[in-house]
């Protein structure tokens, strides 16, 4: 959960270093630093507080001269946000200086050991350690270096080292942790992610696991754990740099939203052909299907409540048992998987840290393993036995829109595509469903049409102390999305519940003023939403319905109304989430709070 950058070549790496940071701060903006060779030494300047800090201090860069070094941003795992906590870490023989994304889980052992030969520490940091292990372990070639570090680290991690003895080049190695190579002219980088070099560069090299890149201006050499060397395969990346700059919009966050009906469309009409669903080059057989005792969906966050939503979606449609599973739960509750289950693994940047953990475990006990992913060559998607892309595009705001609106997407078409290969659906419920999938995009862009009247919303109660959203079958699913929503950007404690279980002890939080949020789309349970609208009025809330067109006779109980075009129950989330999205971001523009960066949060949990 922190952003990772490498420069060695012709120009000055300062500004490179800086200007890939700051593609790189939606994953971890506690603090930032970076560390040059310059004049037979090893510069490092670092702070606390965000990169614009950074800049300030080093003149954007102009005040250091140097062809090499290492950058980085953090989001703090272990010691508090601070400038002695802040990456990178120098050995104590100011030799060698690191970057570090993941967690050194033996990291109190490896101290011990350390202190015990007379190093000392200066941070409350695991990644120290490395420093000084690299030190300890320096025989002058820092491949046969590297290589006895890692046998020592347990954990995840991606490091960039650079050292005084090596000038002209530095060394970098994954597990577990994303980093990517970019291949320049007299130039090469590391990086977290393909923004942070994707101004520089298109070609790069995907890392796999226990892999080592030794970096010069004019070479890059990969190496495996044993020191022998890798050919690789270079990865062209063909999407435009604007898909990652803000493009006019204040916030990342609201661009995002605003490309959902753009996304949408990219990521289901190439899809539907000649009536049908075609999941890309994966062919599950009627056979395939019917080996199947159940469906495991393992994600985290909101790709979580995707898998909520599908579990509703794919038990109508495809009559097969779904259990939906954190995964950071999965992973040690001792499940039931094997090779009758299909595992469906979703993570927008296919390194969700916990998530890549499930899938490996399940795959030991045999499930077939499908992802969702947003990232081309991640960890998840290389890891799978088959992947569906979403093609959002880069995603760069903290909260997620797009990706979930994409995942989610996805999610329906693996159900129609499961249904269909059962029989299950008739040829006029067929069309019913094909027609409502091409209809998203153009429901979505009428839903954010909407965005003033949702602004209105918010201006009423972004002062609010606690939000409920509550709903019923996938309605209850999308209520979860919504909730997050405000709540990771707004601060606003906001709770999803299923509407049928408020007289079950919920009810008794609601007292005069307090906000509920009410789903309504699901038409067979729509009298009975109106009873728990009627059930929370008469303590004193104040609510906001959003439900189908038509459904007219909500405005008798609501406080509020917002339509959202009417489409087949099941895909409803899709018209009602956005509407959410956009209730949440500007209760945060209202509440004056960085969108974008959340405290607390960020992008790519690439830590458990």
């Amino acid at each position: 959960m922190c952003g990772i950058v490498g420069y060695v070549g012709e120009k000055q790496a300062a500004p490179i270093l800086l200007e890939g940071l700051s593609k790189l701060e939606y994953r971890g903006y506690d603090s930032a630093g970076i560390a040059v060779f310059d004049a037979g030494r090893i510069h490092v300047v670092k702070t606390k507080g965000r990169l614009a800090a950074l800049s300030d201090m080093i003149d954007g860069g102009a005040s250091i001269t140097s062809q090499m070094g290492i950058g980085h941003t953090r989001w703090a795992t272990h010691g508090e946000p601070s400038d002695v906590n802040s990456h990178p870490h120098i050995s104590n023989s100011g030799k060698f200086a690191v970057v570090h994304n993941g967690i050194i889980e033996n990291y109190f052992k490896l101290k011990e050991f350390l202190e015990n030969r007379g190093y000392n520490f200066v941070s409350q940091t695991d990644t120290e350690v490395v420093a000084h292990l690299v030190d300890f372990y320096y025989d002058g070639d820092m491949l046969s270096t590297v290589t006895k570090v890692i046998s020592r680290l347990e954990g995840s991690y991606a490091l960039g080292i650079i050292s005084c003895e090596h000038p002209d080049s530095f060394i970098a190695v994954r597990k577990d942790s994303p980093l990517i190579v970019g291949l320049g002219e007299n130039e090469n980088f590391i990086a977290s992610d393909i923004p942070a070099i994707l101004s520089r560069t298109r070609d790069v090299y995907l890392l796999e696991d226990n892999e080592i890149v030794i970096l010069k201006k004019d070479n890059v050499s990969i190496y495996d754990i044993h020191g022998e060397p890798i050919t690789k395969e270079i990865f062209h990346v063909d999407w435009d740099v604007s898909a990652a700059e803000k493009g006019g919009y204040e916030h990342f966050m609201f661009k995002e939203m605003m490309e959902q009906p753009k996304v949408l469309k990219d990521t289901i009409h190439p899809r539907i052909q000649d009536g049908n669903v075609v999941l890309d080059d994966i062919s599950l057989t009627a056979e395939d299907i019917a080996s199947f005792n159940k469906i495991s969906i393992i994600g985290c966050g909101s790709a979580y409540h995707v898998g909520c939503v599908g579990k509703y979606v794919i038990e109508k449609l495809a009559r097969i048992p779904v259990e939906v599973e954190l995964a950071s739960e999965f992973r040690y509750r001792f499940p039931i998987v094997d090779d009758k289950t299909l595992v469906i693994v979703i993570s927008q940047s296919g390194e969700t840290a916990d998530t890549l953990a499930a899938l490996r475990d399940a795959k030991k006990s045999g499930a077939r393993i499908m992802s969702i992913v947003n990232v081309v060559g991640s960890s998840i998607a290389r890891e799978s036995d088959d992947v569906i892309y979403t093609w959002a595009g880069p995603e760069i705001a903290v909260a997620t829109t797009k990706a979930y609106s994409t995942q989610l997407s996805v999610i329906y078409l693996i159900a129609l595509y499961l249904a269909d290969k059962k029989e299950l659906l008739s040829a006029e419920d067929k069309k019913n469903y094909i027609d409502a999938m091409l209809a998203l995009p153009d429901c979505v862009e009428t839903v954010i049409g909407q965005k003033e009247t949702i602004q209105y919303l918010a201006s009423k109660f972004y002062n609010v102390k606690d939000v409920f959203y509550i709903g019923r079958g996938v309605d209850y699913a999308a209520s979860m999305e919504g909730s997050l929503k405000l709540k990771e950007i707004s601060y606003v404690h906001s709770e999803a519940y299923a509407a049928g279980e408020l007289k079950h002890g919920t009810i008794s939080l609601i007292e005069e003023g307090t906000l509920v949020v009410a789903l309504c789309s699901v038409d067979m349970l729509f009298e009975k939403m109106l009873s728990n609208i009627k059930e929370v009025k008469a303590r004193g809330a104040v609510v906001w319905a959003l439900t189908f067109e038509g459904n007219t006779a909500i405005e008798a109980e609501a406080d509020h109304v917002l339509y959202v075009p009417r489409t087949v129950m099941e895909f409803a989330p899709s018209c009602i989430v956005p509407a959410l999205q956009l209730f949440g971001y500007y209760v945060s523009a209202l509440r004056g709070l960085d969108i974008d960066k959340p405290r607390n949060l960020a992008k790519s949990v690439t830590v458990e």
